[in-house]
C-alpha cells in the first residue's frame, strides 16, 4: 500500500515514489548463453555419455514397472538432489529418443 504522509497508522511515513530498481545477476544465472549450449552439444557429441548414464539409458530401454522411479531414484544418489536427478532423466530420454529415431530414419 502507498505511504498516506501521516506519521502515525497503519500506512505512515514519507511519500515518495518507487523507483524501478535494474535485475541483478542473479536473476540470469541459469539461462545458458548460445556459446555455452554449443560447446556443450558439442562435447556430448565428441565424449558421449558416462557410465553411469549409460545405465540410466539401458533402464529405460529395458523399461518395466516403475522404471522411472527406479531412475530418479539411481539418477538421485548419483547427483545429490532431485532437481538434478529428474533434470538428468528427462536429458537422457531425449537421448534415447533422438537414437531411436536415427534408427527409424536409417
Amino acid at each position: 500500500m502507498a505511504k498516506t504522509g501521516y506519521a502515525k497508522g497503519a500506512n505512515s511515513g514519507h511519500v515518495n515514489q518507487q523507483r524501478a530498481r535494474p535485475a541483478r545477476p542473479a536473476s540470469k544465472k541459469m539461462v545458458a548463453s548460445a556459446r555455452t549450449k554449443l560447446c556443450r552439444s558439442i562435447a556430448r557429441e565428441v565424449v558421449g555419455l558416462s557410465p553411469y548414464e549409460r545405465r540410466i539409458l539401458d533402464m529405460i530401454k529395458t523399461g518395466g514397472s516403475a522404471a522411472d522411479k527406479r531412475i530418479y531414484k539411481f539418477a538421485k544418489k548419483r547427483l545429490g538432489s532431485h532437481k538434478r536427478a529428474v533434470a538428468k532423466r528427462e536429458d537422457i530420454k531425449e537421448v534415447n529418443a533422438a537414437q531411436r529415431a536415427r534408427a527409424a530414419g536409417v
